[in-house]
């Protein structure tokens, strides 16, 4: 959710901080800017709308060609998506510039403050209110930037990544971090700072990752001083070697990352169990689990907090923890789970779910965990997040850069990762017998050739997809495992198209959803050759009686359900607990296309964004 990247050294910043914009794009964004300085001159150009829009304005003004310069791409929280909203900010005297991802909670507060003391405000922004809060503590205090950003970030509540230089310093930017990621490049005789690595993985690839409650002075000449924002503590930065490349970022030939994405699935499910199963030896090799392995066993219950995409992933590891290994699941809203007085006792075990390891209410309910002493495990897809850094232990799911803002990927190696871990504690509880282990692991080993079978469908898919492009409501309906993926095909309908869509157990269809089946409802149904297959088939006897329009989701071969229903789209056989991994597939093109017809942005939803840090 929004973006910053930032720029000092030797090379001209428009570039650099515009195509770092273009990076960031698939955060989700309403409006975008930047400021460029030379030294003397300050240019700032900004606009509600694209980023290629920004560019177009910005070479018309024709901007001042400057070493220095912070970008930004704006999603809205205070104040309309306009341009004057949009960043950067001014101080009230044109000195200071700042970019400001977060919401700063008490700023009505503090800007009453400083109207009384005669500051004026353009904007109907927090971060306006921030960029004078420090300029006024300089000014007060008689201190530098850098000492004036802590004090002031100390009279502040709320989330915040910022970046902001004073024109009377050139050669220094202050960037500070809470709640919101943010990155410094290290360069040779140059620095970068971003939301996250894409935005100059081309120039180095070398990063320091602030944590929280942390900030930096940059400044050319010499390293990063980092520190801690409460109490002044110097840090010493630590360097990473960055492991993404250029490639992993851009489209390969593909119309939409989303595409490139879900045909990515194959090699991201064998990046996720790569070097951590052995079918072969019957082993499952994962640090996170093997160090607190009697934790894992000996816990109460298994609470899986998430959001989204990586709810609904949870959903699917309920079943698995519960099947395979016979521990309790609950799975949680993270954004209620926060919010409800939850009861956590020390023996539970919390699994926290987010691709991005930086989703503000999955952090909030770990950090409710771990103060009530549950041992708290991560899930997550970036090195280096904040999820990462903060649960006791965990595993990345490898799925490589997840740039749609629709989740594809990410779930299927998520629910890789979770299966895995489930067939462990399953071994080591001995709640499934040996031969039956080495079953699922050869099985888990064969998904990704299955998975490139069902995107062979493409074609086919891309048809059906034709006949309901302009549907107007679509309901998904599975059962057992494939409960949650009717769910997760109905949330990338939506996300992407734009149609209303609702999941559905599908004994749950009596029970209301009945009533809205006409001779207009397409029905999506989840109806592989195992679980409960014939009472799928008994519900799809139910919706063809009412003249619904069924699109059944079946299993090689099966004769039965294609004589029933209107369209038919096949995946090939696996053992009941992965086939979420291959019904997904056909779902994700399905909405894929459905969108592309409708002409929508898939890779950036309106209204979305990738990572939510904020409330």
């Amino acid at each position: 959710m929004c973006g910053i990247v930032g720029y000092i050294g030797q090379q001209d910043a428009y570039d650099i901080v515009l195509k770092g914009l273009q990076r960031l794009e698939y955060r989700g964004y309403d409006s975008a800017g930047l400021a460029l300085y030379d030294g003397k001159n300050l240019s700032i150009c900004k606009t509600k709308g694209k980023v290629s829009e920004l560019d177009l304005k910005c070479k018309n003004e024709q901007l001042i060609k400057g070493k220095v310069g912070i970008g930004h791409t704006r999603w809205a929280t205070h104040g309309e998506p306009n341009d004057i909203n949009s960043h950067p900010h001014q101080s009230n005297s044109g000195r200071l510039c700042i970019i400001h991802n977060g919401i700063i909670e008490n700023y009505d507060t503090i800007k009453k403050v400083l109207e009384d003391r005669g500051y004026q405000f353009k904007s109907d922004t927090d971060t306006e209110v921030l960029v004078n809060l420090i300029e006024e503590v300089m000014i007060n205090e008689k201190v530098k930037l850098g000492k004036a950003v802590q004090i002031a970030l100390n009279q502040t509540v709320g989330a915040y990544a910022i970046a902001v230089f004073d024109q009377e310093k050139p050669n220094e930017i202050v960037v500070a971090r809470l709640g919101s990621p943010l990155a410094i490049g290290v360069g040779d005789e140059e620095f970068f700072i971003a939301s996250d690595a894409s935005p100059f993985i081309e120039y180095t690839k070398s990063a320091i990752y602030l944590e929280d409650g942390e900030m930096g002075v940059i400044r050319l000449g010499r390293e990063p001083r980092i520190r801690k924002i409460n109490d002044d503590k110097l840090v010493d930065p630590y360097i990473t070697e960055l492991q993404m490349s250029l490639d992993q970022i851009e489209k390969s030939g593909y119309d939409h990352f989303m595409l490139k994405e879900i045909y990515e699935q194959p090699t991201a499910i064998k990046d996720t169990f790569r070097g951590r199963m052995l079918a072969d030896d019957g082993i499952i090799k994962m640090a996170g689990i093997d160090d607190h392995l009697e934790k894992f066993v000996n816990a109460n219950r298994i609470i899986i907090a998430a959001c989204g995409t990586s709810w609904h992933a949870g959903l699917v590891a309920e079943y698995i923890f519960e099947d395979i290994a016979r521990i309790p699941v609950e799975v949680e809203y993270a954004s209620e789970f926060r919010y409800r007085n939850p009861v956590i006792h020390r023996n539970d075990i919390l699994i926290a779910i987010s691709q991005s390891g930086e989703t503000a209410d999955t952090m909030a309910a770990i950090k409710l965990a771990k103060e009530n002493g549950a041992f708290v495990f991560g899930v997550c897809n970036v090195v280096g997040s904040s999820i990462s850094r903060e649960t006791n232990a965990g595993a990345y799911t490898h799925a490589g850069p997840e740039i749609g803002v629709a989740s594809t990927k990410a779930f299927t190696t998520q629910i890789t990762v979770l299966s895995l871990i489930a067939l462990k504690l399953g071994k080591a509880k001995g709640t499934i017998s040996n031969s039956d282990f080495h079953s699922y692991l050869h099985e888990m080993e064969s998904i990704p050739s299955k998975i490139e079978i069902a995107l062979d469908k493409n074609d086919h898919i891309l048809k059906v997809a034709d006949n309901y492009k302009l549907a107007k409501n679509c309901l998904y309906l599975g059962r057992g495992y494939n409960f949650p993926v009717a769910l997760e095909g109905a949330l990338k309908l939506k996300e992407i198209s734009y149609i209303h869509a609702e999941g559905y157990p599908a004994a749950e269809m009596k029970h209301g959803p009945i009533a809205l089946i006409d001779e207009e409802m397409p029905v999506v149904v989840i109806a592989t050759r195992k679980g409960h297959y014939e009472k799928v088939v008994s519900n799809i006897q139910e919706i063809k009686s009412r003249k619904g329009k069924i699109i059944a989701i079946v299993t090689e071969g099966d004769n039965t359900v294609e004589e029933m229903a209107d369209h038919v789209i096949e995946v090939p056989e696996t053992f009941e607990a992965f086939t979420p991994l291959l019904t997904t597939i056909p779902l994700q093109l399905l909405s894929y296309h459905i969108a592309v017809m409708l002409g929508k942005n898939v890779d950036q939803p309106r209204n979305l964004a990738k990572s939510v840090t904020v409330e």
